[in-house]
């Protein structure tokens, strides 16, 4: 019984993770051609315009992107020369710096973001056959259950 259901999850995670690099392909490869982002210059946006201020610390930035330090430093540093994201001393930490969001960033974002949410849906819609939906289903559930269970442990009697 163990046996049948390890191989099931196994086999339910290669199905996600084959799928989910090809979507990222294709994702990547239709914001590209429709607004010159990469899918990390657009999550780099995302995050900054929901970030309080439109600003964030390199490091917390690092961690919502799970990139190397150095890697964020290139990132920023091409986002910066096209004029979509400026770095900052950090009020709260003279010794590190924050990303902040320009105007011209937030314009990038706007444009980019229908073109982005409909390649999303297309590629969702039409590229994954059922049994990669079901899968994804079983996964992105079992991922839910997962993470309330961890949030409801995490909170202490006081948060109830």
């Amino acid at each position: 019984m163990t046996e049948s259901l390890d191989s099931e999850r196994m086999a339910c995670w290669r199905a996600y993770i084959e799928s989910s690099q090809r979507l990222f392909t294709q994702l990547e490869e239709d914001l590209r051609a429709a607004s010159a982002l990469s899918f990390a210059d657009y999550h780099v946006l995302v995050l900054l315009s929901e970030a309080p201020g439109q600003r964030l610390r390199m490091g917390e930035l690092a961690g919502r992107l799970v990139f190397s330090p150095s890697r964020l430093t290139y990132q920023i540093a091409s986002m910066q020369k096209r004029g979509l994201v400026a770095r900052q001393s950090c009020p709260q930490d003279r010794r590190g710096s924050e990303a902040v969001l320009t105007a011209a960033g937030l314009l990038a974002l706007r444009e980019a973001a229908p073109h982005h949410l409909r390649s999303v849906h297309a590629h969702l819609m039409d590229d994954l056959d059922d049994a990669e939906v079901a899968c994804l289903t079983r996964v992105f559930e079992r991922l839910g259950r997962r993470l309330r269970a961890d949030r409801d442990a995490a909170s202490t009697p006081a948060d109830k």
